[in-house]
């Protein structure tokens, strides 16, 4: 009988027949809410907690902090717990209720403050004053690490290797980055597509950030392509997903199906892998599907 732990990965694809009517293109969601977290941020903030005990940077007992949008910050508060780590997690105050009841309740302590960007000024700063240790998602290698060694292999092997386009909602760009560097060691052509926000949208786990919060970890050569993303967009598909493919996720999900879609309008034949990063029961309190 396996822990919960090794639980993490091994998540299936599904390939979107309803919504794809072109038989010469196939679309797979690989389905991230599988996790037993419930989102694709379980590979990383098992690698990043496992690593960061590795290497004696944290031991059990110790006080960490880390700013999250949410999805980290559930993985990070269930691990942490089998670690006996004393965590804080920094939040936009703006995320939906699901979510820091969540934390709560691996037994994580929230802090909600106003915007990203001020969480992890927070964040760094009580890192900074010896108060905490910081794992830093957005500039620890282990984030990235974590989707090198996992997330990628499963999709080349899923797709037997005839993967064309790999694309991915960019946060972190934890995901977009380990993916791009495995895939493109297998196969140069795959195009890896990365999606970010219109100037004006908000789409919860996929940002547009200014320069001066840009990851640490994103290096923009390893991206073929980024999209923008309407708000609109991104609603519409996550509701199409869940409503004609049985594919119930988040609005950063229907995001990246946007994405998907439209690289299928371009193409006459391809295989088009995009992740599913969650589940759509963390957004029920809002009015995704309303």
């Amino acid at each position: 009988m396996a822990s919960l732990l090794e639980l993490i990965g091994h998540t299936p694809m599904v390939e979107l027949k309803k919504l794809n009517s072109n038989p010469n293109i196939k679309i797979y969601a690989k389905l991230e809410g599988n996790n037993p977290g419930g989102s694709v941020k379980d590979r990383a903030a098992f690698n990043m907690i496992a690593s960061a005990l590795d290497r004696g940077d944290i031991r059990p007992g110790d006080k960490m902090v880390e700013a999250t949008s949410g999805n980290t910050g559930i993985a990070l508060a269930m691990i942490a717990r089998f670690y006996n780590l004393d965590l804080e997690l920094v939040m936009p105050d703006t995320s939906t209720r699901e979510r820091t009841l969540t934390m709560e309740a691996f037994g994580a302590r929230v802090t909600l403050l106003t915007g990203m960007e001020t969480c992890r000024d927070y964040a760094e700063e009580k890192a900074a004053k010896g108060e905490a240790f910081i794992l830093n998602q957005f500039a620890n290698p282990d984030n990235w690490g974590a989707h090198y060694k996992t997330t990628a292999p499963e999709i080349w092997a899923d797709t037997a290797g005839s993967i064309t386009h790999f694309v991915s909602a960019m946060g972190t760009t934890g995901t977009i980055m380990g993916c791009s560097r495995y895939l493109k060691e297998q196969n140069p052509n795959v195009q890896i597509i990365g999606c970010q926000p219109t100037e004006e949208a908000s789409i919860p786990g996929i940002r547009r950030w200014p320069e001066a919060y840009l990851p640490k970890i994103f290096e923009p050569q390893r991206v073929d392509r980024v999209m923008d993303i309407t708000e609109q967009e991104a609603i519409d598909y996550t509701r199409r997903l869940a409503r004609e493919e049985g594919v119930f996720a988040g609005m950063s999900t229907g995001g990246a199906a946007a994405a998907a879609f439209r690289i299928a309008s371009e193409l006459e034949q391809g295989t088009i892998v995009f992740i599913a990063c969650d589940r759509g029961d963390r957004y029920l309190s809002s009015s995704l599907f309303g």
